[in-house]
């Protein structure tokens, strides 16, 4: 137990005493304190029995009786063993424990009891059909219902996710739908029949990405509920399914509604409904797959680097934008286990059963009319050809399976025995696995952390060899003291006397009818009513209260730190309204010990001196600062481990040392300090506060229900009951003298043997208690003369402070210690730094581009010039939209990890939210790793092996794509960031996770002239959203200079084949129509069979798609102009939206 009250440790029968892992004493709770007593320490009737004992074996905080010392008495841990292995409790407690064992040595046929009540026990708790030997009391199916409902419940309580799915897919949906709106059944619309089902297909599966993030963070509740044997671990992944089933199936259904009749999709309830269940089918395939890994997944990095695996392998080798006889023999493999193959050759195989296709005059027959052309039939003639996939000669109707045929190698027959049949075993394989995962294989399952420490450099090393020999001086001098002192203070070295002197400025904090209102929905609402109080240099005062009684918020209030409601009142510094220089003089240590965590003691303390001390200070004088601080809060060993490794202790102690570190003149506050820790623990921090106070450092600090000994430390005390009421305000005094005489005088006296902290609280009705006394307290401490002894103090305090000249320190005015440009240098250091010590970060970044690089360069190796090769390189350059996509997952956790580093750290006036941004901007974009290195990467692994730069450009080609490689890199970068920026938490931007990558990868993709060609995109959309997208300039540039002046020699069955009419040539016939339309003709002296290929060179591609080749140093710099942009938004983000109301 932690920091238990007497009354709760009395709730317990036998009590066990551990010191460094000796068992001391184990027996009667009600024995232990007398048991300590006579092996002669000193009895404290005030303190709780619990904290008397944790201290008896800390040498610290122990106390001999009188006469007595650590000669005669056992002191340590294996003499305490050994004293209680020799003692009558041990004697007797032995002789109980054989007692009780022999009791069970009777015959098998009779039962003991105590096991017969226990097993009546628990079988009365199993119910029907569970099997005795079960250690569950349901059954498999009765845990899945149980979860089931709590699953769903869970769910439908999370009100913003819930209209946060549903609303962006409601939006998703009417965008794609608006996008391809209205599809006509023609050869034009077969192509972009095929990009809707495939894009749908994509967000909803992507939809399912989400999983594996909650999966991972549900992980400890889930060990945690397990091993308690609440329930089996596959009971919860049916549950998670099954409370799944229908929001995912809703959602669908509406996403589903209006993308299928706004793009005009086969009109039939059994196209629709078939449509609907390939689409949930996928869903749930895909959801059990990513629950899987959420599962097998050690952290979020591997996770990351799973998903970057396998989510371009599904969605290359889905089948659309390379069939499966198109894959390379040596990966076609990847196309037969992928779950998205099965369900888009479903949606597909749906569509097209039922759809067949008019092949009009449009861009798919050959030759046609077109600009200054006439003479070819509007209608598709016997010397005319349509090229469209399964297209027979002289036939103007496609068959849609027929087009299903030879496009896609898709064959209708097989929609329910193949593609639903292996969607349903994707799903049960990937459930079963899970399932097995979750029974036998557990995260996190380990020993003990341990420290991990930096290595020294020179400078650390003498520094940390002379924390070495003052500590051993100090433990020496400790020593021939000869024996331990009774009272509770520590030994205080001279230099440790010497270290405040400086830093007391001698003026005192006040403050008078202090009032808090916040706004809520049906008004105001008080939270403190006219507090009243001081704190003078050298003292530490206490700040107490039930729970809800405004401790922290009066705290708050007092340090400048509510940023929302309205405070009045006179809140003074020697009588003078506070200056700017207010949150500098002060330094205020958070209940959250928010750090970085790659960071080593040393370096979190330096930084704070750096950064809060003035920028005259010499940074010499400052690090020898820092060493002074070390070892007062006797960190000396823990000097460079890194703060991650820390302990609660520890991390308390550096809290509170980071904060020191400032040089805060006026008033350290400090809130909990003591919260999370056990009772040995606590005394040791408070031990250091009444150690700095009493160097002259003013304390204020909130606390909750100290022991006796701890609440003797205190100075004085201010007193809250519930509604922010002051019950009192004054000295506490020796043994609690002073405040226990006032309660006494009011009615309430403490006993002798009850903690004064507690039993004060119990009196103004802060516990489960009633009361003491008719009156409240808040009453009887306004009527008190303390009362108005405090207010003729504050008043005499006031006075005097004004009688004296006003000293002002102009350096000490300004907002920020330390200029501007020293703050970024500062800043960028220690991220620079805590990137360098998190490897995870930049190898995962370097595998992803690698990988990718890889697949694209081994799916697509050595393209040559025919047109199919052309769609490939189209294909690889329009991978290259996925990396920033890629990118950002990894940028927003960091960059709003660091922004709750930077909330806390802006609140005392450390460094400006500029710096802030700028410093992330400067980290990541200026970092050869994660930038200029990343798109190298990809580059090198991607244009040799795919065989770019043989057009016009040449490899100067290839420097260029470079060049935009680096610029999509610093996009990605800089919009993760803008996104983090506006993100209000890790939470929030979790649940946009899938939207993001659907968003920005599929959606923006979609406009960016690839899925939906530039001439066949609404007016709407091509007017304003594709000259928005960035990814227009990315693929314009990239594709422009790759396939400028690339020759095109089409394959044979490449070649549009048709007939002229007699008497005519291939060349007279079809000469208007290859001038207008560019291509060649491959036999023109032919008089039958005539071939045509329809591109020349690259630029017939790309010029139909409004892509110029003389546009792209404009494209690679408006791809620049789009960081740059993303750059300044996240700056004035950062400024504005700091997401941290208090």
């Amino acid at each position: 137990l932690y920091q238990a009250s007497e009354s709760i440790y009395r709730q317990f029968d036998k009590v066990l005493v551990i010191d460094k892992g000796r068992q001391v004493y184990f027996g009667p709770a009600d024995q232990a304190r007398k048991y300590f007593v006579e092996l002669g320490y000193k009895d404290l009737p005030r303190q709780t029995t619990a904290d008397y004992l944790t201290g008896c074996t800390d040498p610290n905080e122990r106390q001999f009786a009188t006469g007595r010392s650590a000669s005669d008495v056992p002191s340590t841990p294996a003499d305490l063993e050994s004293s209680w292995r020799t003692s009558p409790l041990f004697a007797s407690l032995e002789s109980e424990r054989i007692a009780y064992a022999s009791s069970f040595s009777s015959p098998a046929s009779e039962v003991h009891p105590d096991q017969y009540a226990f097993r009546t026990a628990v079988l009365s708790d199993k119910k029907k059909g569970v099997s005795k030997k079960s250690p569950y009391t349901l059954g498999l199916r009765d845990q899945v219902w149980a979860l089931t409902k709590r699953q769903f419940r869970l769910r439908l309580q999370d009100r913003f996710q819930l209209f946060t799915s549903f609303g962006m897919s409601i939006i998703l949906a009417i965008v794609l739908g608006a996008a391809f709106f209205n599809l006509q059944p023609t050869a034009n619309g077969g192509f972009t029949r095929g990009s809707i089902l495939f894009v749908a297909l994509l967000i909803n599966t992507l939809d399912a990405f989400g999983e594996m993030p909650s999966q991972m963070l549900g992980r400890p509740v889930l060990y945690k509920q397990t091993n308690y044997g609440f329930f089996r671990p596959a009971a919860i992944a049916f549950a998670n399914m099954l409370a799944d089933i229908p929001f995912s199936a809703t959602r669908l259904l509406i996403f589903n509604i209006i993308v299928y009749f706004m793009c005009n999709l086969h009109r039939s309830a059994g196209a629709f409904f078939t449509f609907h269940l390939f689409q949930f089918a996928s869903f749930l395939a895909m959801q059990s797959f990513f629950r899987f890994f959420g599962v097998v997944c050690t952290s979020f990095d591997v996770a990351f680097r799973l998903a970057t695996f396998f989510i371009p392998n599904f969605v290359s080798y889905v089948g659309y934008f390379t069939p499966v006889f198109r894959i390379k023999r040596w990966l076609f493999w990847i196309y037969y286990v992928n779950p998205l193959s099965y369900g888009f050759g479903g949606l597909m195989d749906n569509e097209f059963m039922r759809t067949n296709l008019t092949c009009d005059s449009g861009s798919f027959v050959v030759p046609r009319n077109g600009p200054g052309v006439t003479k070819y039939p509007n209608t598709l003639g016997s010397n005319q050809v349509c090229t469209l996939f399964g297209a027979e000669p002289g036939k103007s109707i496609v068959s849609g399976v027929n087009y299903l045929d030879k496009g896609f190698a898709l064959e209708p027959r097989d929609l329910w025995r193949r593609e639903l049949t292996v969607l349903i075993a994707f799903f049960i394989v990937f459930q079963a696995a899970q399932i097995l995962v979750l029974e036998y294989w557990r995260h996190g399952l380990g020993g003990a952390g341990v420290h991990v420490f930096v290595p020294e450099d020179a400078d650390t090393k003498k520094r940390n060899e002379l924390l070495r020999e003052r500590k051993e001086s100090a433990f020496l001098a400790k020593t021939k003291i000869g024996k331990e002192k009774e009272s509770s203070a520590a030994v205080v070295s001279s230099d440790e006397k010497a270290l405040y002197k400086s830093i007391s400025s001698g003026k005192v904090f006040t403050w008078e009818n202090l009032n808090y209102h916040v706004p809520v929905p049906s008004g105001q609402l008080r939270l403190l009513h006219d507090v009243f109080g001081y704190v003078k240099p050298g003292s530490l005062t206490a700040l107490m209260g039930a729970s809800g009684a405004g401790k922290t918020t009066c705290l708050d209030v007092l340090a400048q730190r509510k940023n929302i409601g309205v405070v009045s009142g006179a809140i003074l510094v020697d009588g003078r309204p506070l200056a700017a220089d207010f949150a500098r003089g002060t330094a205020y240590a958070e209940q959250m010990d928010v750090h970085e965590g790659t960071a080593t003691v040393r370096e979190a303390m330096r930084f704070s001196a750096y950064l809060r001390q003035p920028f005259s200070v010499p940074q010499v004088e400052k690090d020898d600062y820092v060493e002074e601080i070390i070892e007062l809060l006797e960190l000396q060993d823990l000097a460079d481990a890194l703060v991650i490794t820390l302990g609660v202790e520890a991390r308390k102690r550096l809290t509170i040392g980071v904060e020191l570190a400032a040089k805060p003149e006026l008033l350290l506050f400090l809130d909990e300090p003591t919260s999370g820790l056990d009772g040995q623990s606590a005394w040791n921090l408070v031990r250091f506060l009444r150690k700095l106070a009493d160097q002259g450092q003013a304390i204020l600090c909130t606390i909750h229900q100290p022991s006796a000994l701890l609440f003797e430390s205190f100075d004085r005390l201010l007193l809250l009951e519930r509604g922010g009421e002051t019950v009192y305000f004054g000295d506490i005094g020796p043994d609690s003298k002073v405040i226990r005489e006032y309660f006494a005088r009011n009615g309430a006296v403490c006993p002798p043997d009850v903690n004064p902290a507690e039993y004060m609280l119990e009196a103004i009705g802060a516990g489960v208690t009633p009361r003491v006394g008719p009156r409240d307290w808040k009453d009887v401490w306004a009527d008190s003369p303390e009362a108005a002894k405090v207010r003729q103090d504050i008043s005499a305090i006031q006075a005097e402070a004004l009688a004296r000249p006003s000293e002002t320190n102009q350096e000490l005015t300004k907002t920020y210690a330390t200029p501007f440009i020293y703050q970024v240098k500062q800043v960028t250091l220690r991220s620079l730094t805590a990137l360098w010590r998190s490897p995870d970060y930049i190898w995962t970044r370097l595998f992803v581009h690698a990988f990718i690089s890889l697949f694209v360069s081994l799916s697509l190796l050595d393209l040559g010039n025919s047109v199919r090769d052309l769609q490939s390189r189209v294909f690889a350059i329009f991978f290259a939209t996925v990396m920033p996509v890629i990118v950002m997952f990894q940028i927003e956790p960091a960059f709003i990890f660091n922004r709750m580093i930077f909330i806390r750290e802006a609140s005392s006036r450390i460094y400006s939210p500029y710096v802030f941004a700028i410093s992330q901007l400067l980290l990541l974009n200026k970092y050869n790793y994660s930038c200029i290195l990343c798109a190298a990467v990809y580059w090198f692994l991607f244009v040799w092996p795919v065989g770019f730069g043989h057009g016009a450009e040449g490899t100067n080609g290839n420097g260029y794509q470079f060049l935009m490689c680096i610029f999509l890199e610093l996009f990605g970068v800089s919009l993760g960031q803008l996104i983090a920026a506006i993100s209000p938490s890790i939470q929030v931007f979790s649940l946009y996770l899938f939207n993001q990558l659907i968003v920005d990868d599929a959606v923006l993709s979609t406009f960016a002239g690839v899925t939906i060609p530039f001439p066949q995109m609404a007016k709407f959309w091509r007017s304003w959203l594709y000259q928005l997208t960035p990814f227009t300039r990315v693929l314009a540039g990239m594709l422009s200079t790759e396939l400028h002046g690339l020759e095109i020699t089409c394959n044979p069955d490449e070649f549009a084949i048709f007939n002229p009419p007699a008497g005519e040539t291939c060349q007279t016939w079809a000469k208007e129509f290859v001038d207008v339309f560019k291509g060649y003709i491959d036999n023109p002296n032919a008089t039958e069979s005539c071939r045509y290929c329809q591109y020349r060179v690259g630029d017939e591609f790309f010029e139909p798609l409004n892509i110029q080749f003389e546009n792209r140093w404009r494209d690679l710099f408006i791809v620049f102009a789009y960081f740059c942009a993303n750059v300044i938004f996240t700056i004035i983000a950062s400024r504005l939206l700091r997401w941290a109301k208090r």
